[in-house]
C-alpha cells in the first residue's frame, strides 16, 4: 500500500534524493524544493526566485546537511537547517539543467543540461574543471561511476549512450539506441512500440561501478557492462507499455527499479544474467517460484506478481505496482530500517512504497 507524503508542494514533483540520515529532499515545479522527515512531515521549504523548475535534488554523503539543487541554469548550495538563504550558488550551464552527478570523492559535480552540454565543476577551486560537449540533442541523465571518480555515464534524446574518463574532453565510448532497435523490428512487438524512437532518459550505475543501466522512449530497459574503454550490451528486455523514464539500482545489489510513463512501477533482478557474462565455468541453477502479492493504493487493488525471471526466455518483473501516474522519478531508500521506493509523479505527492521483502 502506497502512503502519500501531503502538504508541502502545490505542483508536480519532479525529482527526489534521501539523506544518510534519513532525511528526503523533492524538488518541484515553478521552483518549489521541500525537505521532509523520514515519516513523511514537511520540515522546510524554499522557492527559488525566477521559479523554474527544481529538476534535480542531491545530498552530499559527507555531509548530511548538505544539498545541490539545480533550478533553471543554476545549481544552489543549501543547508537543510535553514533553507532560507544558499550556501553558495554556481551559474556555469547555459540551458537548463536536467541531471545532477556527485562523484565519490565529492570533489566534482557534473551537471547535463539542455544543450547536451555536461558541466564538470570542481567543487574545491569552485569552476568548471571541463565542459563535455557531444550529446546532439538534450542531454537527460549523467551518472558518476562507484568507486571510479574520474568516470562517468550520460544518456540523451540523441538516443545516445556515453562512457566519458574526465582525463579526456571526448566520450570513450558511444552507442546509438536506435541501431540496435532496427535490428529487433523483425521481433513481434506491438505496432505503436515500434514507432517509439529510443529517446535516451535516464542512466543509473550499480555499486560496483561496471555494470548501469538505461531506459529509453521505446520502452525497453538495456543493461551495459564497462569492459575497459568500452561498453558491451548485457542485455535488453520491456516491461513498460511505454517510455521508461526512470532506472534506479538498489544500492549493492543487480536489483533494478523501472518508472515509465505507463504509470508502472517495476523491479527487476538482473543477477544471473550479469553473473551468467562472467568470465565463469559455473553453471547457474535458477529458482522456480511464483508468488502472487496484492498491494493496495488508495481503495484499489494492484497486484505484485514475483516470478521467475527466465520463464520461456524471457525477463520478467519480481515485482510490478500499478502506481497510476506517469513517474517523474524513482528513489530507494531505507526509512525506520526497511527498504522503501519513493515515487514523484504528475502529482504534488511523494508516494512511499514498502519493500519489507528486500
Amino acid at each position: 500500500m502506497a502512503v502519500k507524503w501531503t502538504g508541502g508542494h502545490s505542483s508536480p514533483i519532479l525529482c527526489l534524493n534521501a539523506s544518510q540520515e534519513g532525511l528526503v529532499a523533492s524538488g518541484a515545479e515553478g521552483g518549489d524544493l521541500m525537505v521532509w522527515g523520514e515519516d513523511g512531515t514537511p520540515l522546510g521549504h524554499k522557492r527559488f526566485q525566477g521559479a523554474d523548475d527544481v529538476t534535480s535534488v542531491l545530498f552530499s554523503p559527507s555531509c548530511p546537511t548538505k544539498l545541490y539543487a539545480s533550478h533553471g541554469e543554476t545549481i544552489s548550495l543549501l543547508d537543510v537547517r535553514s533553507l532560507k538563504g544558499s550556501l553558495d550558488h554556481f551559474h556555469v550551464n547555459e540551458e537548463e539543467i536536467n541531471c545532477l552527478s556527485l562523484n565519490e570523492t565529492e570533489n566534482l559535480l557534473a551537471s547535463a543540461d539542455d544543450s547536451g552540454a555536461i558541466k564538470i565543476l570542481d567543487l574545491e577551486n569552485k569552476k568548471v574543471s571541463r565542459s563535455l560537449k557531444r550529446h546532439s540533442n538534450i542531454c537527460s541523465s549523467v551518472a558518476f561511476r562507484p568507486q571510479r571518480p574520474q568516470s562517468l555515464v550520460s544518456c540523451g534524446l540523441d538516443m545516445q549512450v556515453m562512457l566519458w574518463n574526465l582525463q579526456k574532453a571526448r566520450p570513450l565510448w558511444i552507442t546509438n539506441l536506435q541501431e540496435d532497435e532496427t535490428e529487433e523490428m523483425e521481433s513481434p512487438q506491438s505496432p505503436g512500440q515500434l514507432l517509439n524512437p529510443a529517446l535516451a532518459h535516464s542512466v543509473s550505475v550499480a555499486s560496483c561501478g561496471n555494470i548501469f543501466s538505461c531506459g529509453a522512449e521505446d520502452g525497453k530497459v538495456r543493461i551495459f557492462r564497462v569492459v575497459g574503454v568500452k561498453c558491451e550490451q548485457e542485455l535488453g528486455f520491456k516491461g513498460h507499455t511505454l517510455g521508461v523514464s526512470q532506472v534506479c539500482f538498489l544500492p549493492e545489489s543487480y536489483m533494478l527499479l523501472t518508472g515509465g510513463n505507463d504509470g508502472k512501477i517495476m523491479l527487476w533482478d538482473v543477477s544471473s544474467e550479469v553473473e551468467k557474462k562472467q568470465k565463469s565455468p559455473t553453471k547457474h541453477t535458477h529458482r522456480k517460484k511464483t508468488k502472487k502479492a496484492a498491494y493496495t493504493k488508495q481503495g484499489r487493488n494492484t497486484h505484485a506478481l514475483v516470478t521467475d525471471e527466465e520463464e520461456h526466455g524471457k525477463i520478467l518483473p519480481k515485482l510490478s505496482v500499478e502506481h497510476g501516474e506517469k513517474v517523474n522519478w524513482l528513489l530507494s531508500t531505507k526509512i525506520k530500517g526497511y527498504q522503501n521506493i519513493l515515487v514523484a509523479d504528475q502529482t504534488s505527492c511523494v508516494s512511499v512504497y514498502p519493500l519489507k521483502a528486500f
